[in-house]
């Protein structure tokens, strides 16, 4: 077996893999193009092949022949030669003064600009500013650029792989490094057994969708707000659950964005109709700060009979008292809560300089109770080490290529019941000694395999037999119960530090403030969850000595 990278062309190999797998796995979603593209590459020469998946690795569309060496390509521009036969590329294609700029060092565009000692001095962006009255066309490169004796080639087909990279990966976040950080072991990812069918897109429409609220997307983030981008984005229809929530996110954040210009009316429009998690409550907020009292109390009236999670619940609590004096209605009464422990530490500042979380962490650890820094990655390891074969369960639109760090389902609402029977049965396990067993032998067989969850980089075996030995089963079972609840506003908010007893069997969780740090909201939810239910926990108030300050 070849060591990884030993091959030359590796990069290669790995793109004919993909090319393989969307023509098994989606060629009834494939275009003309797209399938002339496949069939086409092959029969190309090995030079010419390495060459197109080497610009396709790399940013940008135009490529300078002289940056592109590489030894087991051998001359680029005979490489070349084959691609722009295809129409994949372009050789000497016209450039504005910015693409000259952006692919030219200060040296060469001194050269063509014949540039003075003082011009030379100043800094790109201002040579940029001072050239472009005098050149306001475009030319070839070979003309801007006369005696470099060098090529330019224009990438023509990016979008077209872009789009086999999006079928592929089903999102456009990922990118080719996926395969060369497995082929070194730096990532690993779980092997799930998926068949031919399960795949990321079900519809060619489905990948034309996503394709357009990308571009809604890059419109928004390059110009701000725009009405007819929100109409666009109102109008559109999907047969796809999870691109309608990727619309709705959008158009959650552009009602984010009128907020912030103070466009009260556009942002409440935006915000009552978008079914997107937290719009409600922004909604509300938007009718307060408009003055909208009364209108803001009936929406906050019909949220509370209806909450859409604890982070609401958190959110109207707040809200309604103030609403309610505004209105002049008698005093809420708030439910009481469980009284949490404070601990008021007073020390020096450290001599080397570290955090604040670890310098209370060092004064409160000893030999027979140390005291670890684990934020949200303890309990988060364990729940993740229990629930694993449940959590990669092999389901429909789940996985569907070999680098999944989690199931892609992961942070939608039916993810927990998708897979009930499966978690059942896992956190049926807290009810014996099993559960211990289990986490244990899914540390030792999986460890360094990418989860959504499981934190390899700070918990290790003796961290998790403290934490096995110390916490009862019933925590673990209510803080895995509340976690799959809502994964996305649950898996954080753990107290910073945990402290073993392991001659007692017990433990404390501390969350640690600095001097004017104020505990977050989902650090409340989490301290009010546990306090409630009578679990260890503390939050540590610090303050530096003031002869240290």
């Amino acid at each position: 077996m070849n060591k990884p990278l030993e091959n030359p062309f590796y990069y290669l190999g790995n793109f004919h893999c993909v090319l393989e797998w969307i023509g098994e796995r989606y060629s009834d979603l494939l275009e003309p193009q797209e399938r002339a593209f496949i069939e086409q590459f092959s029969l190309l020469p090995q030079a010419s092949q390495a060459l197109f998946v080497r610009m396709v690795m790399r940013k940008g569309c135009l490529f300078r022949a002289s940056k592109l060496c590489y030894a087991e390509i051998g001359n680029t521009h005979e490489a070349a030669q084959a691609l722009l036969q295809t129409g994949w590329i372009e050789n000497d294609p016209l450039l504005r003064l910015d693409d000259l700029f952006n692919l030219l060092q200060k040296t060469e565009l001194a050269t063509i600009f014949r540039l003075s000692l003082h011009e030379k001095s100043a800094c790109k962006s201002a040579q940029l500013e001072a050239l472009r009255p005098q050149y306001p066309g475009t030319f070839h490169f070979s003309t801007w650029y006369e005696h470099s004796g060098d090529h330019l080639y224009h990438m023509l087909s990016k979008p077209l792989c872009d789009r086999l990279r999006l079928i592929f990966f089903g999102n456009l976040r990922q990118d080719w490094s996926e395969f060369v950080l497995s082929d070194l072991g730096i990532h690993q990812y779980e092997k799930v057994e998926f068949s031919p069918t399960s795949r990321a897109f079900r519809t060619r429409r489905d990948i034309d969708d996503y394709l357009a609220l990308q571009r809604c997307r890059e419109r928004f983030i390059g110009m701000g707000d725009t009405a007819d981008l929100v109409r666009e984005l109102s109008d559109s229809a999907y047969a796809s659950d999870w691109l309608a929530s990727r619309r709705d996110r959008l158009l959650f954040h552009i009602g984010q964005h009128r907020e912030k210009l103070k466009d009260w009316d556009g942002a409440f429009k935006l915000h009552a109709t978008c079914p997107y998690p937290g719009a409600r409550i922004r909604a509300i907020r938007v009718l307060e700060k408009s003055g909208q009292s009364a209108a803001a109390f009936e929406w906050l009236s019909r949220a509370q009979r209806a909450p859409e999670s604890d982070a609401e619940c958190q959110q109207l609590s707040r809200i309604g008292p103030r609403l309610g004096r505004k209105l002049g209605h008698a005093r809420f009464s708030t439910a009481p809560v469980a009284p949490v422990c404070r601990l008021d530490v007073r020390l020096a500042w450290p001599s080397v300089p570290c955090s604040v979380e670890e310098t209370v962490r060092r004064h409160l650890t000893c030999a027979d109770a140390p005291v670890y820094y684990v934020e949200n990655a303890l309990i988060n390891s364990l729940f993740g080490l229990l629930c694993w074969s449940a959590i990669f369960k092999a389901l429909p639109g789940a996985f569907f290529h070999p680098f999944h760090r989690g199931p892609a389902d992961l942070l939608r609402a039916d993810f927990q019941r998708r897979r009930a029977p499966e978690f059942a049965r896992c956190l049926a396990e807290l009810e014996s000694e099993q559960y211990r067993g289990t986490i244990r032998r899914t540390y030792a067989e999986k460890f360094g395999i990418q989860s959504p969850f499981v934190f390899w980089d700070v918990v290790d075996q003796q961290l998790i037999d403290l934490a096995l030995s110390c916490i009862p089963a019933l925590h673990l079972k209510q803080w895995f119960e509340r976690i799959l609840l809502d994964i996305k506003a649950n898996r954080s908010g753990f107290p910073d530090l945990i402290q073993f007893w392991p001659a007692q069997q017990r433990y404390h969780m501390i969350e640690v403030k600095g001097p004017g740090d104020r505990l977050q909201d989902n650090q409340k939810r989490w301290i009010d969850f546990c306090a409630a239910r009578q679990m260890p926990i503390t939050v540590c108030y610090l303050q530096w000595n003031e002869v240290d300050v």
